[in-house]
Order: structure tokens, then C-alpha cells, then sequence
């Protein structure tokens, strides 16, 4: 199955938002970060690409029809060469909105690692996008003007690659009419997806944890 929706936005830019919203519209599963924490055989695929193995992008994805989210926001223009009549929805908020927010949850996250109650799998996962895929990103992760470069590197690099027919810059904000457009499909009778988002971040971990 090629994936049909790309999602090109950086973790915190309401992701887990739109990935709720596909599955509304049709979409099925999302493939995004908790395919990773909910099922171990993935991580395992991605490890393999970031050691510079080539993987078959179609093996990973195989039964998702998107994907949202790190980690595959890594790797979107892989992506998009490999499904290129794929559509491309980039989610997008103000960059220091973005900051504070992936502050206080990824970021936080990979600054405590060792010292959270996770599962050898988690801390797998967690360790592997910290000093792996999100971290070579990201550069250093808690410098936030690095980590705003890296973000606004991303936000110009999908409007130079991708065609202005297959891209949707999107703030969950607008809701269902620019989503529904871009994908051509009618706007659902049900109320667009909202979440405490930060709340649902961290019950993945057992609760937020107080800083060190």
C-alpha cells in the first residue's frame, strides 16, 4: 500500500491533531511516533536506516495509507520520492509556540530519559530519536535558536520541493475546510479533533515528571 498523505511538520506542530483528523476522513492508521513506543518490530527499521542501511520505505509503511509526526518527518522527501503522487501536509504553528512546546515535551523527554520508569522498548525508542533521527536534526536539542533554525530550515526546504498541487501548509487551528479541500474530501459531521495535548504527551510516560 503507497502512502497517499506525507506529513512533513516537525513532532509538536499538532500532529497527533491531524493524525485524528485522517482517521475521521477515511485515512485509517497513522503511522507516526506511537507505532514506534506501541510496536517493537519498527524500531528496529528505523535503527537500520540511521546506521545507513537502505530500507524499503514501502516495508515500513506497509498497511498505513499516512503518516504523520516523527519519525517519518525525518525522512519526508525520501518519502515523497519514493510515493510521489503522494500528498504532502505540512503542519506549521509559530516557531516559538513550536519551541515551548517541544520543550516541554520531547525536549524534556530526552533530557530525563535515564531517570524515567519506561520499559526497555521506550527507552529504546526514545534514546535511538534522541541521539539518532530527531537529534541530528535538531543539532542540540536545548539550544533553542539552533532548534528554531532547524525548524524554519524545514518549513523552506517542503515549500521548494514540493509542487503547490500536492502541499498544504496547515494549522490545526483552521480546522476541518483547508484539510477536507486538500484532500478532497466532504468536511465530517463531527467536531474537528482537539486535545490536551501536552497532558496526552507525557501519559505515554507515565506522567509528566517535575524538572531536574
Amino acid at each position: 500500500m503507497a502512502l497517499k498523505v506525507i506529513g512533513s511538520g516537525f513532532g509538536r506542530t499538532g500532529t497527533t491533531t491531524v493524525k485524528d483528523a485522517l482517521g475521521v476522513l477515511g485515512y485509517g492508521s497513522t503511522h507516526s511516533m506511537v507505532e514506534l513506543l506501541q510496536h517493537p518490530a519498527q524500531i528496529d527499521l528505523w535503527k537500520a536506516h540511521m546506521a545507513g542501511q537502505t530500507v524499503d520505505w514501502n516495508d515500513v509503511f506497509a498497511g498505513y495509507q499516512s503518516q504523520m509526526d516523527w519519525p517519518g518527518a525525518a525522512v519526508w522527501e525520501q518519502l515523497f520520492a519514493v510515493f510521489p503522487d503522494a500528498l504532502v501536509l505540512h503542519t506549521e504553528r509559530p516557531e516559538d509556540a513550536w519551541w515551548d512546546s517541544f520543550n516541554r515535551t520531547i525536549g524534556k523527554l530526552f533530557r530525563l530519559a535515564e531517570t524515567l520508569p519506561m520499559s526497555d522498548h521506550r527507552m529504546d525508542v526514545v534514546l535511538a530519536m534522541r541521539d539518532g533521527l530527531v537529534g541530528e536534526i535538531l543539532g542540540d536539542y536545548t539550544d533553542r535558536d539552533r532548534a528554531i533554525a532547524a525548524y524554519r530550515a524545514n518549513n523552506a526546504r517542503v515549500r521548494q520541493v514540493v509542487p503547490d498541487g500536492q502541499l498544504l501548509v496547515y494549522n490545526v487551528a483552521d480546522g476541518w475546510e483547508p484539510l477536507c479541500t486538500f484532500l478532497d474530501v466532504p468536511d465530517p459531521e463531527t467536531e474537528f479533533p482537539h486535545h490536551n495535548i501536552r497532558a496526552g504527551f507525557w501519559e505515554f510516560f507515565g506522567g509528566e515528571p517535575a524538572d531536574a
